[in-house]
């Protein structure tokens, strides 16, 4: 994959920017912000997608399929992460000389000048900046942002707006979070993930110090996740002087969650200088309460008056591939969740869960990358089997990464201790037909992964219909 030059200097003027797996949830936003602000965009992508018709709907011109000749006449290629360092756009753009960034960098030159709110954690950031940019918008605000997944209420995933703040979900897996100028940083955990990137738990760890010490006015972190209290710790044992705002359920948050139900949308108080605010949210489940509570200290941090940031913040309704239900065939609610390590997993099963009422909970599970696959096998398989009643796994979508022998989804499933409630089954058609087979009225099928999993949500519906239509 192509590893970004995070210490690059970055040109004065990019040109024409041309977006290389421009159909993306992440590079959409940015192709997007940069057309509006009056930038010759063009782009290629693998397939057709709801992303892509909206750019060209605003005036980029987008390629399906990835070609030399799509590079044209632009003068900054910009490149995600997952890209091959093959790839024929890319190699073109090495041979020309053109600058090419990747898209942190391309967003970080654009944003250089903006009071700007990060949101970085292994888990809960697309959402929480999500409910971010919904409490600013309630509260009569104008902030510009990009976020990692299409805002259900908004029909979109980035805007340019003409107030000062500018909230961005900030990825933490490359390091690339370090390149921006944040004045206001939300750590929503720091759960161990992209070790194959960082190296080591402490190296993780430390990055995220380093984003936090590095944020001009105030920081809010988890209170809960024992990564983020001990990113809190080295933190303060650094800058003394840094003002923290610690969010979560334990009792001495500064932001305290408490009196959660789940019976539905999910319900909460928080206490906050003396005193409490409830609200009921739109979504379900309990992680989405600690995700309020965290975007309330953002909110309040920033001067907004309490109760009315809470309300605004329980308006948001939820971004793309998050519990996103599908459709209902038969007695049977097919959703999709971009969850894929356990601990999101987790989150979104238990969320589930409290919804389901009687029926059951048959997950659908696609493994990222190989490495994830091989360090977390046994944590998804114990997951997988606590949270859902019965278990799909999928083959392993590789991303970025070769395949690594014996790594299959077969290794999550082979872990269960109870064979007969899982199956591996790497062809997708087959897949689709198993899951429809044990499927009973009232279930819920949950497809689970950030890899290409929802591409089989029509086949799964296909299939309910010939069981069950």
């Amino acid at each position: 994959m192509i590893k970004p030059d995070l210490t690059m200097t970055l040109p004065d003027d990019l040109g024409a920017l041309h977006f290389v797996g421009i159909g993306g949830s992440g590079m959409s936003g940015i192709a997007r912000l940069f057309l509006e602000a009056g930038y010759t965009v063009t782009g290629s992508d693998v397939r057709e997608s709801s992303n892509v018709l909206a750019l060209r709907d605003l005036g980029a011109t987008i390629a399906i399929g990835h070609d030399a000749a799509n590079v044209g006449d632009a003068d900054t290629l910009v490149v995600t992460g997952a890209l091959w360092q093959d790839n024929p756009e890319y190699q073109l753009a090495l041979q020309k000389g053109l600058p090419v960034l990747h898209r942190s960098q391309a967003l970080a030159w654009l944003i250089s000048k903006k009071r700007l709110v990060s949101v970085a954690g292994a888990h809960g950031k697309t959402t929480s900046t999500g409910m971010i940019i919904t409490g600013l918008l309630g509260l009569g605000e104008d902030p510009s942002f990009v976020n990692g997944g299409v805002i259900e209420s908004l029909g979109k995933s980035s805007q340019t707006g003409t107030g000062e703040l500018f909230v961005v979900e900030a990825d933490e897996s490359d390091g690339s979070f370090l390149l921006y100028d944040t004045a206001v940083a939300l750590i929503t955990n720091v759960d161990p993930d992209h070790l194959d990137h960082y190296g080591s738990l402490e190296a993780f760890q430390d990055a995220f110090v380093t984003f936090a010490r590095e944020a001009g006015e105030f920081v809010v972190v988890s209170s809960d996740d024992a990564g983020a209290v001990a990113v809190t710790e080295k933190l303060r044992a650094q800058d003394a002087g840094k003002k923290v705002i610690t969010f979560g359920e334990a009792e001495d948050a500064d932001v305290r969650v408490h009196s959660i139900v789940t019976d539905g949308p999910v319900a909460f108080s928080v206490r906050h200088a003396g005193a409490d605010y409830s609200a009921q949210l739109r979504i379900p489940g309990r992680h989405n309460a600690i995700n309020a509570a965290g975007a309330f200290a953002v909110l309040t941090g920033l001067g907004f008056e309490p109760a009315a940031s809470l309300a605004a913040i329980a308006q948001f309704g939820g971004t793309e591939r998050r519990f996103e239900l599908h459709g209902t065939v038969g007695g049977v609610s097919v959703y999709d969740d971009y969850a894929h390590h356990p601990t999101e997993v987790a989150a979104a099963l238990s969320a589930a869960r409290t919804v389901v009422g009687s029926g059951r909970i048959i997950a659908v599970h696609q493994p990222h990358l190989y490495s994830r696959t091989r360090l977390f096998a046994q944590e998804f398989a114990d997951t997988l089997e606590t949270y859902a009643d019965e278990t799909v796994v999928l083959d392993v979508y590789g991303a970025r990464e070769d395949p690594e022998p014996g790594v299959t989804g077969a290794l999550v499933a082979d872990r269960f201790e109870h064979p007969e409630h899982v199956a591996f089954i790497a062809d997708w058609q087959a897949a689709a037909d198993h899951t429809a087979e044990i499927a009973r009225d009232g279930d819920f099928v949950i497809t689970l992964g950030c890899g290409d999993v929802y591409r089989i949500v029509p086949q799964l519906l296909e299939s309910l219909q010939r069981a069950r239509g």
